[in-house]
This record gives structure tokens, sequence and C-alpha cells, in this order.
């Protein structure tokens, strides 16, 4: 069996983790019971973690851990698992906490056992009787947004429909090294110069001034998290969107930033000036969940300076769209934003030796990142208990006190929020933002 080697992308982001700065994506799902359990079936959070623990083992892309290899020196590689446990990734914790947003922040702040296969599932017990959570951990090596989709949706009950398996990403391509030799160089000239494009188009975004202190972090609370959830009508999203032009994830976009400014006047911070910060939006190069190229990360990105310092909402609103749609034309692969396409040309040494210094750098390179997660129209459920509302949560860059992940499920928007404990104590504050700012965007087009 051919050696499968993790990407380049996957290798730096297994390589840019630290204790304090863990590189695993989320979502908490929060799960509605049909009715109360029988007398013999316990409550609904121990037959989810029950169930979870007996699908898990059956899912191929769960059963395999990140090994060194000798050569290419620096590289790493997926081999399965010969101990494999289940009880090692699912935990069912009790809680009395109503809001499971609340347990979620110290269980995102742990790092994942790197010794084992680099994910985790907690069933979250409250003392609703009628409710639970369950928060999906994956480290960013083993999938993107997209395919910890694929992987999670493995676990949930069967939905109507064939199920696409999530295939492995082949290790090595077959034929000799001639044959291959023509198209090897033509690769590797053109990737020379896409690289210097994305560099060029980087040294053209600038330094990181006038970023406004609220969203940096220093090493005072490193390690720590808090995470929050909030959920919008998407008929509310969809009315600005026809009333002011646009897409639906141009909107979204807009309420972050009308969010970021209210929350940062809410603080007695100075107004917004410049530019504003910039805003890392992750591209998926996915055609979607059925893609069928494996599990492992096939992202880019945009750039895009988050106008702060304009006070009109509609105004924000045109500004993000017009952003958008010069990125857009560009393409994925050509902006400043496509510095996750540059892992591919750095060698596997150079991820090893190079990628705490990628991490400390990350502030260097955007402010923010501000993501989106497509979810298909299908309702998901756990031995009957369906999903209700589900927050994607993105991994905390180094020097970066907030993390931003949206999603739409069942016609309604999920923001999932992570930030630094100690530089943003009062995340529900922005929460509060995000919701007075959707409500004064309805009112302008109204």
């Amino acid at each position: 069996m051919a050696t499968e080697y993790l990407s380049p992308l996957d290798l730096a982001f297994w390589r840019m983790e630290s204790a304090d700065h863990p590189m695993h994506l989320g979502a908490l799902a929060v799960f509605r019971t049909p009715g109360p359990p029988g007398p013999d079936e316990g409550d609904a959070a121990e037959r989810a973690a029950a169930l979870l623990t007996a699908r898990c083992a059956a899912v191929p892309g769960l059963r395999r851990r990140i090994r060194d290899v000798l050569l290419p020196l620096g590289a790493a590689a997926w081999s399965p698992d010969p101990g494999f446990d289940p009880a090692r990734h699912v935990f069912l914790v009790r809680t009395d906490l109503r809001r499971p947003h609340e347990a979620a922040g110290p269980l995102m702040a742990r790092p994942l056992d790197r010794e084992l296969p680099p994910w985790e599932v907690h069933v979250l017990a409250g003392p609703d009787p009628d409710s639970f959570a369950v928060l999906f951990k994956f480290h960013h090596a083993l999938a993107d947004g997209l395919g910890a989709l694929a992987l999670a949706a493995a676990l949930f009950d069967e939905v109507p429909g064939p199920r696409a398996p999530v295939r492995p990403v082949p290790g090595q391509r077959g034929g000799s090294v001639l044959s291959r030799l023509p198209g090897v160089l033509a690769a590797r000239v053109q990737g020379v110069g896409q690289a210097l494009e994305i560099g060029a188009a980087m040294a053209r975004e600038g330094l990181p001034l006038g970023v406004p202190a609220a969203l940096t972090a220093g090493p005072a609370g490193a390690g720590s998290r808090t995470v929050a959830g909030l959920a919008l009508d998407l008929d509310e999203v969809n009315l600005i969107r026809k009333g002011a032009g646009g897409t639906v994830n141009d909107v979204l976009i807009t309420l972050v930033a009308g969010a970021l400014r209210r929350w940062l006047a809410g603080r007695g911070d100075p107004e917004p000036l410049g530019a504003g910060p910039r805003a890392l939006i992750p591209v998926s190069r996915r055609r979607g969940p059925r893609d069928g190229e494996g599990a492992g990360n096939r992202l880019s990105g945009y750039l895009l300076r988050l106008p702060l310092a304009e006070p009109d909402p509609l105004r924000r609103l045109d500004r993000v769209r017009v952003g958008m749609d010069r990125n857009k034309d560009a393409g994925p692969a050509r902006g400043a934003g496509a510095v996750a396409l540059l892992a591919d040309h750095v060698h596997p040494l150079g991820h090893r030796l190079g990628g705490p210094l990628v991490a400390q750098a990350a502030r260097l390179l955007y402010d923010i990142l501000v993501t989106s997660v497509p979810l298909p129209g299908l309702t998901f459920s756990l031995g009957g208990s369906r999903v209700h509302e589900v927050y994607p949560l993105a991994p905390l860059a180094r020097g970066q006190s907030l993390a931003v992940a949206v999603s739409t499920y069942k016609g309604t928007v999920h923001y999932g929020l992570v930030a630094d404990a100690a530089a943003v104590p009062d995340l529900a504050a922005l929460t509060g933002a995000l919701r007075a700012e959707l409500d004064a965007l309805v009112r302008e087009v109204s």
C-alpha cells in the first residue's frame, strides 16, 4: 500500500499547532428529543454518546492517526491506529450550564491528543431533559469545513438518498518519474508564477495598521477560550439582500463589520478609522461535500477590508459587496487571501522547522477570520433526536482575539464566535451587536 502523505496544506496546519493555539475546528450541534425516554432507554444524551461510540469505529477516516516519516525529511503520513478505542474520542459531559456554548469554550481550548486520531466528540448533557448538545472537534489537518461535515454526517442517522463515502486522498501517483517529468516541470513553473503573484498581492495589502486593539490578543490569556452563538432568521437576511443587492454572504459579512463597529463603541473604544481590519474569507476549492477527493484541506481565500469606519449600514454593505466582487473577479488563486496556496511550494522540512514561525506571523497576514460553512438542506438526527441548531467554530490564530464562523441550517443563520477569554471578556455583547446590526439593516430596506 502506498504511503499516504499529508498534503502540504494539511502538513502546515499540523506543524503550526501549539498548546496555547490548537488547530482544530469545531461544530456545536444542539439537539431536541422527540419525547421522553422509555424506562429502560436512559436519557437522550447517554443514548447519543453510545451511538456515536458505536458508529465512529465504522468510519475509516476517524481511525487514522498522523505519524512522522523518515523521508521526505519533515513529512508526515496517515497510518491506521492499531489500538483505536472509541472511548478515547467520545465523551459524555454532565454540566449544569443551560447554555452549551459556555461549556464548549474550555473544551475548544483543549488541544487534541496528537498520538491519537485527531478528533473528539463531547456530548453535553445539561439540566434540560428534552435537549442535549454535541461538540465535534476535528483537527484542521484532518479536514476543512466541508470535509468535517462529511465525517460528522457519517455519525448521524441515515438520511434519504445515497451517502457519499469519504475517500482518502491518494498518497502517490502512478507511473514512472520520467513519464511524469514534463507535467511536473510545467506545474513547478506555473506554481512559481502563482506564488510570486500572491506575494505581490500581499505586499499591496500592506501591514496591519490601525487594527482595533480589541482584535488583538497578548500572551496573558493564551490558551483560554470563550464561545458564543447567535441564531438569526434567514428570511430577514434575504430581505436585506433583495432590498440592497449583493449576495447572502455579502450580507453576513456586513453584519460582522457592523457588529464590530457597534461592539467597539459600546466598549468606549475610539471611533474606527482607516481602511479597516483585514478579514480572511476562506474559499473551498471543493465542488461540494460529495467532491470525493478526501477529507483533507482544499482551501484558498479572499482578503477583505471590513469598513468599520463607515457609519451608514447600507454603505457598509455596498463597500463589502464591491470588495467581494473584486475578489471574485480576480479568483481565489491570485489575491492576498490565497496565502494557503503557498503551502504547496514549501518543502516538508520547511513546514516542520517554520511552522511555529508561520503561526506567529498570522497577524501580519490578516486580522480576523470570517468563514462560512455551507450545510446541505437535510435534517440531521441522532437516535431520533433532531439537530435544532448548529454553530460552526473556527480555530483562533496566535495574536488574534476573535474568529467568526457562520452556517445556514433549516432557514436559520447560525453565527459561532470563538474568542480569547482575556482579550474579549464581553463576547455576549458582540452577539447582541450582531442582532442589532441585522435589525438596523432590515429597517433600512423596509
